[in-house]
Protein backbone atom coordinates (compact mmCIF):
# COMPACT_ATOMS: atom_id res chain seq x y z
CA UNK A 1 0.00 0.00 0.00
CA UNK A 2 2.95 2.23 0.75
CA UNK A 3 4.42 1.91 -2.64
CA UNK A 4 1.19 2.41 -4.22
CA UNK A 5 0.85 5.74 -2.09
CA UNK A 6 4.41 6.50 -3.69
CA UNK A 7 2.97 6.26 -7.17
CA UNK A 8 0.18 8.19 -6.54
CA UNK A 9 2.17 11.27 -5.50
CA UNK A 10 4.41 10.86 -8.03
CA UNK A 11 1.69 10.85 -10.47
CA UNK A 12 -0.20 13.67 -9.01
CA UNK A 13 2.92 15.85 -9.17
CA UNK A 14 4.05 15.24 -12.61
CA UNK A 15 0.75 14.49 -14.60
CA UNK A 16 -2.05 13.36 -12.38
CA UNK A 17 -4.34 10.45 -11.83
CA UNK A 18 -3.21 9.54 -8.41
CA UNK A 19 -6.53 7.97 -7.24
CA UNK A 20 -6.62 5.90 -9.72
CA UNK A 21 -3.87 3.74 -7.09
CA UNK A 22 -5.01 4.93 -4.47
CA UNK A 23 -8.64 4.40 -4.17
CA UNK A 24 -8.69 0.81 -5.88
CA UNK A 25 -6.12 -0.35 -3.35
CA UNK A 26 -8.62 0.68 -0.31
CA UNK A 27 -11.13 -0.56 -1.85
CA UNK A 28 -9.28 -4.27 -2.47
CA UNK A 29 -8.20 -4.05 1.20
CA UNK A 30 -11.73 -3.74 2.09
CA UNK A 31 -12.46 -0.28 2.87
CA UNK A 32 -16.12 0.70 2.67
CA UNK A 33 -16.23 2.96 -1.05
CA UNK A 34 -16.84 6.15 0.48
CA UNK A 35 -14.19 5.75 3.12
CA UNK A 36 -11.88 4.62 0.89
CA UNK A 37 -12.67 7.52 -1.28
CA UNK A 38 -12.37 9.79 1.88
CA UNK A 39 -9.28 8.03 2.86
CA UNK A 40 -7.64 8.62 -0.32
CA UNK A 41 -8.52 12.05 -0.68
CA UNK A 42 -6.80 12.51 2.69
CA UNK A 43 -3.96 10.15 2.03
CA UNK A 44 -2.81 12.45 -0.93
CA UNK A 45 -3.51 16.16 0.81
CA UNK A 46 0.42 16.52 2.05
CA UNK A 47 1.84 14.88 -1.02
CA UNK A 48 -0.31 18.18 -2.98
CA UNK A 49 1.08 20.86 -0.94
CA UNK A 50 4.40 19.16 -0.86
CA UNK A 51 4.50 19.12 -5.04
CA UNK A 52 3.33 23.01 -4.50
CA UNK A 53 6.83 23.61 -2.62
CA UNK A 54 8.79 21.97 -5.06
CA UNK A 55 7.22 24.02 -8.18
CA UNK A 56 7.39 27.18 -6.22
CA UNK A 57 9.78 28.99 -8.65
CA UNK A 58 7.13 27.73 -10.99
CA UNK A 59 4.45 29.90 -9.91
CA UNK A 60 2.61 32.68 -12.07
CA UNK A 61 -0.43 34.83 -12.13
CA UNK A 62 -2.80 34.20 -14.86
CA UNK A 63 -3.99 36.97 -16.77
CA UNK A 64 -7.11 38.43 -15.80
CA UNK A 65 -7.26 35.78 -13.08
CA UNK A 66 -4.89 35.42 -9.94
CA UNK A 67 -4.21 32.22 -8.72
CA UNK A 68 -5.15 34.17 -4.82
CA UNK A 69 -8.66 34.39 -6.58
CA UNK A 70 -8.64 30.69 -7.52
CA UNK A 71 -7.91 29.46 -4.05
CA UNK A 72 -11.14 30.76 -2.11
CA UNK A 73 -13.49 29.45 -5.23
CA UNK A 74 -11.48 25.87 -4.60
CA UNK A 75 -12.38 26.27 -1.20
CA UNK A 76 -16.07 26.48 -1.35
CA UNK A 77 -15.99 23.89 -4.25
CA UNK A 78 -14.29 21.27 -2.25
CA UNK A 79 -16.59 21.58 0.72
CA UNK A 80 -19.95 21.55 -1.58
CA UNK A 81 -18.07 18.32 -3.04
CA UNK A 82 -17.38 16.74 0.75
CA UNK A 83 -20.37 17.66 2.20
CA UNK A 84 -22.15 15.65 -0.90
CA UNK A 85 -20.17 12.88 -0.63
CA UNK A 86 -21.07 12.53 2.71
CA UNK A 87 -24.19 12.46 2.04
CA UNK A 88 -24.32 9.96 -0.67
CA UNK A 89 -25.62 6.45 0.34
CA UNK A 90 -23.24 3.55 0.26
CA UNK A 91 -25.34 1.48 -2.42
CA UNK A 92 -25.58 5.18 -4.73
CA UNK A 93 -21.93 5.46 -4.30
CA UNK A 94 -20.92 2.10 -5.43
CA UNK A 95 -23.18 2.49 -8.39
CA UNK A 96 -21.51 5.42 -9.70
CA UNK A 97 -17.85 4.52 -8.99
CA UNK A 98 -17.68 3.07 -12.97
CA UNK A 99 -18.89 6.13 -14.03
CA UNK A 100 -16.67 8.62 -12.30
CA UNK A 101 -13.74 6.32 -12.94
CA UNK A 102 -14.64 6.63 -16.80
CA UNK A 103 -14.92 10.44 -16.66
CA UNK A 104 -11.73 11.18 -14.90
CA UNK A 105 -10.19 8.60 -17.70
CA UNK A 106 -11.79 10.39 -20.24
CA UNK A 107 -10.89 13.90 -19.19
CA UNK A 108 -7.05 12.43 -17.96
CA UNK A 109 -6.63 11.05 -21.69
CA UNK A 110 -8.39 13.89 -23.43
CA UNK A 111 -8.45 16.86 -21.55
CA UNK A 112 -5.68 19.24 -22.53
CA UNK A 113 -6.49 18.02 -26.58
CA UNK A 114 -10.12 19.46 -26.11
CA UNK A 115 -8.70 22.12 -24.23
CA UNK A 116 -6.75 23.07 -27.30
CA UNK A 117 -9.36 22.22 -30.04
CA UNK A 118 -12.08 24.01 -27.79
CA UNK A 119 -9.71 27.04 -27.64
CA UNK A 120 -10.34 27.81 -31.31
CA UNK A 121 -13.55 28.57 -30.65
CA UNK A 122 -13.80 29.63 -27.46
CA UNK A 123 -12.52 32.57 -25.35
CA UNK A 124 -14.02 32.39 -21.55
CA UNK A 125 -13.84 35.41 -19.60
CA UNK A 126 -12.78 35.80 -15.78
CA UNK A 127 -16.27 35.45 -14.15
CA UNK A 128 -16.97 32.01 -16.24
CA UNK A 129 -13.46 30.60 -15.89
CA UNK A 130 -14.38 30.94 -11.87
CA UNK A 131 -17.78 29.75 -12.36
CA UNK A 132 -16.10 26.45 -14.20
CA UNK A 133 -13.16 26.24 -11.26
CA UNK A 134 -16.03 26.10 -8.68
CA UNK A 135 -18.04 23.21 -10.24
CA UNK A 136 -14.97 21.70 -10.81
CA UNK A 137 -13.75 22.00 -7.23
CA UNK A 138 -16.91 20.29 -6.58
CA UNK A 139 -16.05 17.60 -8.49
CA UNK A 140 -12.54 17.51 -6.67
CA UNK A 141 -14.01 17.42 -3.42
CA UNK A 142 -16.64 14.40 -4.28
CA UNK A 143 -14.30 12.51 -6.04
CA UNK A 144 -11.46 14.19 -7.83
CA UNK A 145 -10.38 11.07 -10.11
CA UNK A 146 -8.08 13.66 -13.12
CA UNK A 147 -9.11 17.01 -11.23
CA UNK A 148 -6.17 18.66 -11.91
CA UNK A 149 -6.38 17.87 -15.58
CA UNK A 150 -9.48 19.25 -15.95
CA UNK A 151 -8.23 22.72 -14.13
CA UNK A 152 -5.75 22.86 -16.61
CA UNK A 153 -8.28 22.41 -19.71
CA UNK A 154 -10.41 24.59 -18.41
CA UNK A 155 -7.54 27.83 -17.74
CA UNK A 156 -6.27 27.12 -21.44
CA UNK A 157 -9.80 28.02 -23.10
CA UNK A 158 -9.06 31.59 -20.83
CA UNK A 159 -5.91 31.78 -22.78
CA UNK A 160 -3.15 30.30 -20.59
CA UNK A 161 -0.49 28.51 -22.35
CA UNK A 162 2.39 28.47 -19.65
CA UNK A 163 2.50 24.78 -19.14
CA UNK A 164 4.97 24.86 -15.93
CA UNK A 165 2.74 27.26 -14.20
CA UNK A 166 -0.23 25.66 -15.40
CA UNK A 167 0.88 21.94 -13.08
CA UNK A 168 2.46 24.86 -10.46
CA UNK A 169 -1.14 26.39 -9.79
CA UNK A 170 -2.54 22.96 -10.09
CA UNK A 171 -0.69 21.06 -7.27
CA UNK A 172 -2.03 24.23 -5.16
CA UNK A 173 -5.61 24.38 -6.09
CA UNK A 174 -6.14 21.06 -6.01
CA UNK A 175 -4.66 21.18 -2.32
CA UNK A 176 -6.89 23.55 -1.63
CA UNK A 177 -9.97 21.98 -2.76
CA UNK A 178 -9.10 18.76 -0.58
CA UNK A 179 -8.36 21.33 2.40
CA UNK A 180 -11.87 21.55 3.33
CA UNK A 181 -12.94 18.05 2.16
CA UNK A 182 -10.85 16.54 4.39
CA UNK A 183 -11.48 18.26 7.31
CA UNK A 184 -15.16 17.40 6.71
CA UNK A 185 -13.76 13.40 6.07
CA UNK A 186 -12.05 13.95 9.61
CA UNK A 187 -15.00 15.47 11.66
CA UNK A 188 -17.19 12.82 9.88
CA UNK A 189 -15.27 9.93 10.98
CA UNK A 190 -15.27 8.12 7.29
CA UNK A 191 -11.07 7.88 7.45
CA UNK A 192 -9.55 4.66 7.77
CA UNK A 193 -6.28 5.94 9.91
CA UNK A 194 -4.00 3.56 10.21
CA UNK A 195 -4.32 2.53 5.98
CA UNK A 196 -4.59 6.64 5.47
CA UNK A 197 -1.02 7.67 7.50
CA UNK A 198 0.94 5.12 6.08
CA UNK A 199 -0.42 6.21 2.36
CA UNK A 200 0.19 9.52 3.49
CA UNK A 201 3.65 9.52 4.34
CA UNK A 202 4.27 7.50 1.03
CA UNK A 203 2.71 10.07 -1.26
CA UNK A 204 4.61 12.88 0.29
CA UNK A 205 7.72 11.14 -0.38
CA UNK A 206 6.42 10.64 -4.12
CA UNK A 207 4.77 13.82 -4.57
CA UNK A 208 8.22 15.90 -3.62
CA UNK A 209 10.18 12.94 -6.14
CA UNK A 210 7.80 13.43 -8.88
CA UNK A 211 7.82 17.23 -9.19
CA UNK A 212 11.64 17.61 -8.94
CA UNK A 213 11.59 14.68 -11.38
CA UNK A 214 8.65 15.88 -13.52
CA UNK A 215 10.53 19.28 -14.11
CA UNK A 216 12.97 17.43 -16.53
CA UNK A 217 11.25 15.15 -18.29
CA UNK A 218 9.36 14.55 -21.11
CA UNK A 219 5.83 13.11 -20.41
CA UNK A 220 3.96 11.82 -23.56
CA UNK A 221 5.05 8.42 -22.84
CA UNK A 222 4.60 8.67 -18.83
CA UNK A 223 1.03 9.86 -19.51
CA UNK A 224 0.13 7.14 -22.19
CA UNK A 225 1.18 4.57 -19.55
CA UNK A 226 -1.35 6.26 -16.89
CA UNK A 227 -3.85 6.73 -18.87
CA UNK A 228 -3.51 2.81 -19.72
CA UNK A 229 -3.14 1.90 -16.16
CA UNK A 230 -6.93 4.00 -15.74
CA UNK A 231 -8.29 2.54 -18.34
CA UNK A 232 -7.92 -0.73 -16.51
CA UNK A 233 -8.82 0.32 -13.19
CA UNK A 234 -12.14 1.53 -15.03
CA UNK A 235 -13.04 -1.62 -16.74
CA UNK A 236 -11.66 -3.57 -13.79
CA UNK A 237 -15.08 -1.32 -11.18
CA UNK A 238 -17.50 -1.88 -14.37
CA UNK A 239 -16.96 -5.50 -13.93
CA UNK A 240 -17.15 -5.75 -10.05
CA UNK A 241 -20.53 -3.66 -10.49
Amino acid sequence: MATASFLAGAMNAVAGGGSFVTFPALVWSGVPPVAANASSTVALFPGSFASAWAYRDDFRSFEGVSVKALLPVSLAGGLTGALLLLLTPQSTFNAVIPWLLLLGTLAFAFGRQAGTVLRRFIRIGPALLLGGQFVLAIYGGYFGGAVGLMMMAAWSLFGVSDLQAMNAAKTLLVGATNTVAVACFVIAGEVWWAETLLMALAAVAGGYAGARVGRRIALARLRLGITAFNVAMTAAFFLRA
